[in-house]
């Protein structure tokens, strides 16, 4: 966290902080003096998203309004009841609007066409009632050349659609207009200090085998989420997909949320629930790409191949197959930047974690590039600046509109400037992806023994990140609990996850290891890998198995896409002690604040001892993962002199720890430098280990009831 940075604005049209910067997007520079190099490609993004936005203000009336395109386009509804519905459909020679209300008459509706491509029809009100009614049917029936073909489409601002899979997999779109609107009783939280962040999936967050329901999770995951001490849920999988194991990456309909979960109103009821609990909601968002679905989706929306889209190849993901957006497109602008401004006011999120950031980056969208940290990679004829720009634009738009929103950007290559404020010539996110720690992990997993870990190699991982940009960092995400792969826990425990987690059975050196390092890396990777932190749901007390959407090639099973929740929930069962850990980490940090605290301060990688010890947020932490050495009166330098206490410890059995740590220990500190510190302690350090040293008058007198309710 660099205070020009904090200092600076996050608008493309705010001076920079220092009257010595040039107001051309080089700010940067003052920070990474190495972009020098680079400042004709700085001031080139930085001069195209200028001229956006005057093009805005000059057409549109500005951003403000631009960006509230769902009010001009789709369906709307004056308080007369009339329904006016607009499209952007520049291929189609006629456009008429059909459904139930109308017999679907292919003829008795036509719509106006205006210069632009944009189709227009009223429809009055019938004795004084909308014309259309509330969930019915509709779709737009397009005259395209050729051949005076039709093409009938779900219109692209459409805001509900449903499935009836029993029918057909192709989405309806329906006609929402219910006639009492929800309204949000609970206020915006504030915009968290150190984000702690619970990924979730509402469908597959029970432990039955089913799709579980917005209503199901508002009452069952969310005081479960609160209760552990996360602060933000981030929401997978809400923007409509057609195909449910897609895990919710092709989008099809960008302004509906999922039907399969239930109703919109539910999902508001989720969102003002949490913010209720204090809690920040951030939609997975995806811009990055879209379903290549015709009949139900964007992809050959008016018959061409080119109007949401890039025509031929650049405007297809060999790998994801899907469609690419054309973010050079005045009209996609207001469609993409209209999205993410609909989900901010109607469903009222906090903000967005955007997927595929790297794909909207460059050209090559990162396929088969191991980006070597070299910028002429960030500079270079591969950048695809009109993404860039858009991405500078949606967060222009977010942080002006909506101050207190939150933005992370889910980016592979590490492009510098990702998370710099646009008036110092960023792309204005708030937070990017640690995606090389989880990496880390699962690689010495699977090829190490424990013994060589490398502790160098660790802190290095942890902390290299660039400096000024804020991080978040997680030990595991959704990608590890996917088929194919595991999680951290049925890495280091395998099969004995099924016959040795209860309590009364043996404890057994596998599960000795296996909850102790799952303790561990979380506890590491929570206090030195960034300034937030994310769990992915059921991880926190180590999921079994794995996660496996309902699909051909396994049945269309749900027994693996559910997460078990009633396995923490059971007392004989070991799982309880993992998921207690999680919270003591969270409700510790909300105490504390380390996320949001000046990097830490590595004093120590013993490497034969395998002991890491660093200072953060006026704590000390100690971490001893040797395999079989434990180490009495190990000295860990600390620059604060003191007593200490402990506030958190792995080996608690509370935690299924085997007790070695005496937590009413008083240490005190001796003036004597140590490992570049001006004091030390002395600390009993067991094997598979880790301890966190807070100074005694921090901590309240009950501090350990403190712990197990929320500070």
């Amino acid at each position: 966290m660099d205070p020009l940075n904090e200092a600076a604005q996050d608008s493309i049209t705010a001076a920079p902080p220092s009257q010595d910067m040039a107001a051309d997007g080089t700010g940067i520079v003052s920070l990474d003096p190495y972009l020098e190099p680079y400042k004709p490609a700085l001031q080139s993004r930085f001069s195209r998203a200028q001229k956006w936005i005057k093009t805005i203000d000059e057409t549109e009336g500005g951003l403000e309004k631009f960006t509230r395109g769902y009010e001009r386009f789709g369906f709307n509804v004056a308080a007369d009841h009339t329904i006016t519905y607009r499209e952007w459909a520049p291929s189609a020679l006629r456009a008429y609007l059909i459904g139930d209300f109308n017999g679907w008459n292919r003829e008795s509706h036509e719509m106006k066409r205006d210069p632009y491509g944009v189709y227009e029809i009223v429809v009055p009100p019938v004795s004084g009632r909308p014309a259309i009614a509330h969930d019915s049917k509709l779709k737009i029936s397009m005259v395209v050349p050729n051949d005076q073909a039709r093409a009938e489409r779900i219109p692209a601002w459409i805001k509900r659609v449903t499935q009836d899979l029993s029918v057909s997999p192709i989405y309806d779109a329906r006609f929402w207009n219910p006639p009492h609107k929800y309204t949000f009783r609970h206020p915006r939280p504030p915009k968290p200090a150190s984000a702690r962040i619970y990924e979730a999936h509402v469908g597959i967050s029970s432990p039955e085998p089913k799709v579980a329901s917005y209503k199901e999770f508002t009452h069952n995951t969310l005081p479960r989420i609160h209760k552990l001490g996360y602060n933000t849920i981030q929401l997978m999988a809400i923007m409509e997909h057609a195909y449910y194991a897609s895990f919710g990456y092709q989008i099809n309909s960008f302004f509906a949320a999922s039907s399969r979960y239930g109703s919109p109103d539910d999902l508001k009821e989720l969102v003002d629930t949490a913010h209720g609990m204090g809690i920040t909601v951030l939609l997975d968002v995806v811009h990055s790409h879209a379903s290549k679905n015709v009949a139900d989706g964007l992809n050959y929306f008016d018959n061409s191949d080119s109007a949401y889209f890039h025509e031929g190849a650049r405007g297809r993901h060999e790998l994801w197959d899907s469609r690419l957006f054309n973010y050079a497109s005045h009209e996609v602008l207001r469609f993409l930047l209209s999205n993410l401004r609909f989900w901010m006011e109607e469903y009222a999120f906090d903000g967005f974690r955007f997927d595929g950031v790297t794909s909207m980056l460059y050209k090559n969208h990162g396929i088969g590039t191991g980006f070597s940290g070299g910028y002429h990679e960030y500079f270079g004829p591969n950048v695809d600046e009109d993404g860039v720009v858009y991405l500078m634009l949606a967060n222009e738009m977010l942080h002006t509109l909506y101050p207190s929103s939150l933005t992370i950007a889910e980016d592979v290559s590490g492009m510098p400037g990702l998370c710099i404020k646009l008036s110092l010539g960023g792309l204005g996110f708030d937070y990017r992806l640690a995606m090389a720690v989880p990496d880390l992990y699962i690689k010495w997993l699977k090829e190490k023994q424990d013994i060589d870990w490398d502790m160098g190699a660790l802190c290095f991982t942890l902390t290299n990140r660039r400096y000024g940009e804020k991080t978040i960092a997680y030990a595991e995400s959704h990608d590890q609990a996917l088929v194919g792969d595991k999680t951290l826990l049925f890495w280091l425990c395998d099969a004995q996850m099924y016959t040795h987690m209860s309590t009364s059975s043996t404890f057994t050196p596998v599960i000795e290891r296996g909850m102790a390092l799952h303790k561990m890396i979380r506890l590491i990777t929570h206090g030195l890998g960034g300034e937030g932190y994310l769990n992915f749901e059921g991880n926190e007390f180590g999921h079994p198995e794995w996660l496996d959407f309902p699909r051909e090639g396994n049945g269309n099973s749900f027994h693996y896409a559910r997460r078990q929740f009633n396995l923490p929930d059971d007392d004989a069962l070991r799982y309880k002690f993992l998921n207690a850990f999680d919270a003591r980490m969270q409700w510790t940090e909300q105490k504390y604040g380390w996320l949001h605290s000046p990097q830490a301060y590595v004093s120590l990688k013993n490497e034969s001892d395998k002991v890491i010890a660093f200072e953060r947020a006026g704590l000390l932490w100690i971490f001893n993962f040797h395999p079989s050495s434990s180490f009495t009166d190990y000295r860990v330098g600390v620059d604060v002199p003191g007593t200490y206490r402990v506030v958190v410890n792995s080996d608690s059995t509370d935690y299924g720890g085997l007790g070695r740590v005496q937590e009413a220990t008083r240490y005190f500190t001796t003036d004597f430098a140590w490992n570049g510190r001006g004091n030390f302690v002395q600390v009993y350090l067991p094997t598979r280990t880790a301890v966190v040293l807070a100074r005694e008058e921090t901590m309240s007198e009950g501090w350990k009831s403190d712990m197990a309710l929320g500070f």
